[in-house]
């Protein structure tokens, strides 16, 4: 990425958007921020907020900001970054790097549905990600973070967090045996800067784990420890959570994904980010959460 010049950041207003701008802005760079809701309350030097409704004209085709964007951060849920190729080559594009998940792997057997559903879309959005990338003969770099956490501004250990202060404990399927490795917003933010500097030419894909491996129940009791709580867990067989998933139907808005999730409690979730240290320098930090909660959080693919 030359320095000075501009960089396209779709899902800017992201947990990982809000870690990496200020990273982009440091390099000397001048961000287009994209959002579906930007927000100018959010304005710094450096960075130019844009609607992606506005970005496109009546017809629904691309609309150029009259300005070259060769280097873009896509954020969003890489199913969805195809609607917005045009905008990307209306602009020259040359160079993107989008961020995946893990759970293209990891929910691909899932009992539930819906989770099935969302690995499907992440696997056929990297596709078609890659096979557009290379008839534009743009250079691409895919990144999958495991469980992304920070600032209990997250659905994953925020989600936690947040039921621990509520009512005091938590449940846990059996042992909760089965390893993690939470990866911060701030270490996947600076792989995606990492990534657009310094990745080849071509399509190269890296997993981004956290530093640590840790079983979900340790996992679970450093978030008790962020609280300044004592560890306090409630072990159920997995059928109860099964019949908790019916009960709560119509009241939770994870119903579909509560069973399938107390399952995987057990199960291993463990990617090695080797080759990402390699290339990107991507050396992440120790699992110590700090928990400042936010009203809306961010991520919404649940581990």
């Amino acid at each position: 990425m030359a320095r000075g010049g501009f960089v396209g950041v779709l899902g800017a207003r992201s947990l990982v958007g809000e870690c990496l701008l200020p990273l982009l802005v440091g390099q000397g760079g001048s961000v287009m921020a994209f959002s579906r809701k930007p927000s100018q309350q959010h304005a710094s030097p450096g960075i130019h907020w844009c609607s992606l409704k506005a970005a496109a004209d009546p017809g629904g085709g691309p609309k150029p900001l009259q300005i070259e964007i060769r280097n873009w951060i896509s954020l969003a849920p890489i199913w969805i970054l195809p609607d917005y190729f045009g905008l990307l080559e209306a602009h020259n594009v040359q160079r993107v790097v989008a961020l995946s998940s893990t759970s293209r792997f990891t929910k691909e057997a899932s009992p539930d549905p819906e989770e099935r559903a969302v690995a499907r879309r992440l696997a056929e959005g990297e596709g078609r990600l890659v096979r557009w990338a290379g008839e534009r003969q743009a250079a691409t770099t895919i990144l999958r973070p495991t469980l992304i956490y920070g600032y209990g501004r997250d659905r994953n250990i925020g989600e936690i967090a947040r039921f621990i202060r509520r009512f005091g404990f938590f449940p846990v399927c059996g042992s909760a045996s089965g390893l993690r490795q939470p990866v911060h917003a701030e270490d996947v933010a600076a792989a995606c800067l990492a990534a657009l500097e310094t990745v080849p030419a071509g399509i190269r894909h890296y997993n981004l784990s956290g530093a640590e491996i840790l079983t979900y129940r340790t996992m679970v009791s450093r978030v008790f420890a962020a609280l300044n709580k004592r560890p306090i867990f409630l072990s159920l067989p997995l059928w109860v959570f099964r019949i908790a998933t019916v009960c709560l139907s119509f009241l939770s808005p994870h119903r579909h994904s509560l069973y399938a999730m107390a399952k995987r409690m057990n199960h291993d979730l463990v990617f090695d980010h080797s080759a990402a240290q390699v290339d990107l320098k991507f050396f992440p930090r120790q699992f110590k959460p700090v928990m400042i909660f936010s009203a809306k959080p961010h991520s919404r693919l649940w581990r």
